[in-house]
C-alpha cells in the first residue's frame, strides 16, 4: 500500500491573504467559505492536491525545507516570472546556466521560497541542441 499527498501545509500568519497570492499564482479561486482571519484557508489547483493555509504565531526564519517547484503550462519561465512578480512575489536568487537551463527563486509575500523551472515546451526546445547534457526540470 502507497500513500498520496493529501495536501500541502504552509505556516503563514495571514491565511486568507497568503491563499489569495496563491490563487493568482494557480490560477484557481480560493474556496468559497474562507474569510478573513479563519485559522485556516484551502485552495485545490487544477491537477494538484490541496493547499492549505495554517495560521501560526511564529514568523519563517530560515530557508525552507520543503518547497514547491512551479513548471509553467501555457508561457515561459521569464514570462512566468514575471506575472509572479507582479501579484507579489519577491525576486531572491537566478540560477539559470548559459544554455538556459535552471530555475528562479521567488518568494510569496510572507517570504516562503518557491522556484519557477522551464515550461516543458521550453525544455523540449532545448533538447536537440543540449543532447548528452544535464538540464534542469
Amino acid at each position: 500500500m502507497s500513500a498520496r499527498i493529501h495536501n500541502i501545509g504552509i505556516d503563514c500568519h495571514d491565511t486568507y491573504a497568503l491563499a489569495g497570492f496563491w490563487a493568482q499564482v494557480f490560477e484557481c479561486p480560493r474556496q468559497p467559505d474562507d474569510f478573513p482571519g479563519d485559522p485556516e484557508a484551502m485552495l485545490l489547483p487544477p491537477g494538484g492536491p490541496e493547499v492549505l493555509f495554517l495560521a501560526v504565531p511564529e514568523g519563517k526564519t530560515v530557508k525552507n525545507r520543503l518547497h514547491l517547484d512551479l513548471e509553467p503550462t501555457d508561457r515561459t519561465r521569464d514570462e512566468e516570472v514575471e506575472r509572479l512578480l507582479g501579484i507579489g512575489a519577491r525576486h531572491i536568487a537566478d540560477h539559470i546556466g548559459p544554455t538556459g537551463a535552471g530555475w528562479v527563486v521567488l518568494a510569496d509575500p510572507e517570504g516562503n521560497e518557491f522556484c519557477v523551472l522551464r515550461s516543458a515546451a521550453e525544455k523540449a526546445a532545448a533538447r536537440p541542441a543540449a543532447e548528452g547534457t544535464v538540464t534542469d526540470g
